[in-house]
C-alpha cells in the first residue's frame, strides 16, 4: 500500500487534524486518486478505531477525535470524489426516537457509519417515526437506524416498523434498532431487521444490510 496513505490512515487514528490536512493534500498531489485516499487512508484508519472501540482498547474520547481528523481530510476530498463520481456505500437516516433526548450512541453509531463510506442523514432527538419514514421516503434512504436509552421510549420502534409497512416501504428500507434498553428478543418482537450491541458492529451490520 501507498506509504502516504499507510501513514494517513495513523495520523487520522491518532487524531492529528492537521498531519491529516498535509497527508492528504500531498496525495492528492502526487496524484493519488480521491477515492483510494478515502478507502485506504481515512477509511481503513476509521476500521481500525471501530475495531479497537469494540474491544475496549479505545473509548469514545478517541473516537471522537479520530473522527474529527477523518472529517478534516474528507472535507478535502469531497470537490475530487464528486468529480470521480464516488458513490457512497449507501443512504442512512438516523435519529433518537420520540420522547427520547439521548444522543451519544446515536452521534457514535453516526461516525462510524461515515467511516465506513455510508452517507448519514441526522435527523437529531426525539423523532417521531412519521419523520424516520418521511425522510427516508424522501431521500432515498435504504437504512433507518433508531436509538432509544430508555425503557419508556423503546416502543417507538415499534411505530416506525409498522409505518414503513403502512407507507409499502418495507421492503426497500431496513430498520436498525440499538440503545441500552434493546436486546435481539425485542429486535425480533417487532420486526426490525437488525439489533447491535454497540456502534462498531452497528457499522458492520449497516455495511451487510446495504451489501445485501
Amino acid at each position: 500500500m501507498n506509504a502516504i496513505l499507510e501513514e494517513l490512515s495513523l495520523k487520522m487514528q491518532a487524531g492529528k487534524v492537521k498531519d491529516v490536512k498535509a497527508l492528504t493534500t500531498q496525495a492528492l498531489e502526487e496524484g493519488v486518486p480521491a477515492g483510494e485516499i478515502l478507502n485506504d487512508g481515512l477509511l481503513s484508519g476509521m476500521s481500525v478505531i471501530g475495531e479497537k472501540f469494540k474491544t475496549n482498547e479505545v473509548y469514545v474520547p478517541e473516537v471522537l477525535i479520530a473522527a474529527r481528523a477523518m472529517k478534516a481530510g474528507m472535507e478535502l476530498l469531497k470537490p475530487y470524489l464528486t468529480d470521480a463520481n464516488a458513490k457512497p456505500l449507501g443512504k442512512a437516516c438516523i435519529g433518537t426516537v420520540y420522547g427520547d433526548q439521548h444522543d451519544i450512541g446515536k452521534n457514535l453509531v453516526k461516525l462510524m457509519l461515515e467511516g465506513k463510506g455510508i452517507e448519514v442523514v441526522d435527523l437529531g432527538v426525539n423523532v417521531p417515526a412519521e419523520t424516520f419514514v418521511a425522510t427516508a421516503k424522501n431521500e432515498g434512504c435504504q437504512l433507518i437506524c433508531c436509538s432509544a436509552l430508555l425503557t419508556v421510549t423503546m416502543g417507538a420502534m415499534k411505530d416506525v416498523v409498522e409505518l414503513c409497512e403502512k407507507e409499502g416501504i418495507r421492503d426497500q428500507v431496513k430498520v436498525m434498532i440499538g440503545g441500552a434498553p434493546i436486546t435481539q428478543e425485542y429486535c425480533d418482537e417487532i420486526g426490525a431487521d437488525a439489533y447491535t450491541s454497540d456502534a462498531a458492529s452497528a457499522a458492520d451490520v449497516a455495511v451487510e444490510l446495504l451489501k445485501a
